[in-house]
């Protein structure tokens, strides 16, 4: 499907989300690890908040996304009291599909790249459904 002309969402749509990671962030607070560096988890929520935020001002009326698909390589290692950024652009638009490169970076090394895919829902008929079940 191709995009569609009159979604509010255009590829090339971006935001950046920052996080100095505490003890509460680590691999080992988080329960996916055993040693205190930024947890994988963590960092995926980082990239996540960041597709959140490149949306949010296009969102219309009674509508939200929801994360469908993650895939991302951690590739380093982050100590606590180091900030990292997340970068979200939106590259693709498939109807309610929204597909999104991110890449979060420790300083000038890329410490985790990847897509986060998200799907636009009616914010109401989704909470519906999720709570029926």
């Amino acid at each position: 499907m191709q995009e569609q002309p009159d979604s509010p969402f255009v590829p090339g749509l971006t935001a950046r989300v920052e996080l100095t990671v505490t003890d509460t962030d680590t691999a080992l607070a988080l329960g996916s690890g055993d040693v205190p560096v930024l947890g994988t988890p963590r960092v995926v929520a980082l990239a996540e908040a960041a597709t959140v935020a490149a949306l949010a001002a296009r969102l219309p009326a009674g509508a939200t996304t929801v994360g469908v698909r993650v895939e991302l390589e951690h590739r380093t290692a982050t100590p606590v009291g180091r900030a990292v950024s997340a970068h979200a652009e939106l590259v693709k638009v498939d109807g309610r599909r929204l597909v999104f490169e991110v890449t979060v970076t420790d300083g000038n090394a890329v410490a985790a790249q990847g897509r986060v895919e998200r799907a636009l829902v009616d914010r109401q008929r989704f909470v519906e459904r999720a709570t029926r079940a």
